[in-house]
């Protein structure tokens, strides 16, 4: 199911659905890098408070994903392959090491999500949208660092999950990349699966460095458009 992308926020918690909303727009490219975003238009179209939507956009703000220009205000980062290749690197470290704990630690009730989580990338990866893609391969990694036995590496990866999306995201456009990951990703499964600490190891960092080379051939790509 396409993941909904309308900014109107149901009467729930305010500031989560706020978030939730402006990071999907983010991760689509419905606000794209470098966009101001004027908070009296947000506000309108969230339906919410300016307190309400000024303390999400601290949150952005705090997740690298928005940035304050003075006299423009709120903008949309526009992240640098420096940081991207940055960013691949802290990745490498810690889903590596994530994938061979969890191959020796996932009960059997949660190699049973790992594997639901594969099989709704699977899903998302023959469809047209990238953003499903995305989120597919966010809950199917989430599993992968509940599972590792080690709540700081948990912790650290959740700080760079934001910016960890906005670059798959640009992995993902390209042309066949969904397929392959699903591919590479199956491959973790099935070590983690087997119990396989070296195999998982080795497969996460596969998966690692083909989807770092994917999101730096898009982002040349855009380069040269633009």
């Amino acid at each position: 199911m396409t993941p909904d992308l309308s900014l109107r926020v149901a009467p729930r918690s305010v500031q989560q659905a706020i978030l939730d909303k402006l990071r999907l727009a983010i991760f689509s490219g419905t606000f794209r890098p470098g966009s101001r975003l004027v908070e009296s238009q947000l506000c309108a179209q969230l339906g919410v408070s300016r307190p309400s939507l000024r303390e999400a956009l601290r949150v952005l703000q705090a997740e690298r994903l928005i940035e304050i220009v003075p006299n423009r205000g709120p903008v949309v980062a526009d992240l640098s392959w420096g940081e991207m290749d940055a960013i691949y690197d802290a990745r490498e470290l810690l889903e590596v090491e994530a994938a061979g704990r969890c191959a020796k630690l996932i009960t059997p009730e949660q190699l049973v999500a790992l594997e639901c989580a594969l099989a709704a990338f699977e899903q998302a990866a023959t469809r047209e949208d990238s953003l499903a893609r995305v989120l597919a391969a966010a809950d199917f990694y989430a599993v992968i660092l509940a599972n590792c036995g080690n709540p700081i590496i948990e912790e650290v990866h959740r700080g760079l999950v934001a910016r960890i999306s906005v670059f798959r995201g640009k992995s993902m456009s390209l042309d066949g990349r969904a397929q392959s990951s699903f591919e590479e990703m199956r491959e973790i499964y099935k070590a983690i699966a087997a119990g396989d600490v070296r195999a998982a190891r080795k497969q996460a960092k596969v998966h690692l460095q083909k989807a770092k080379a994917a999101a730096k051939r898009s982002m040349e790509s855009s380069a040269e458009v633009e």
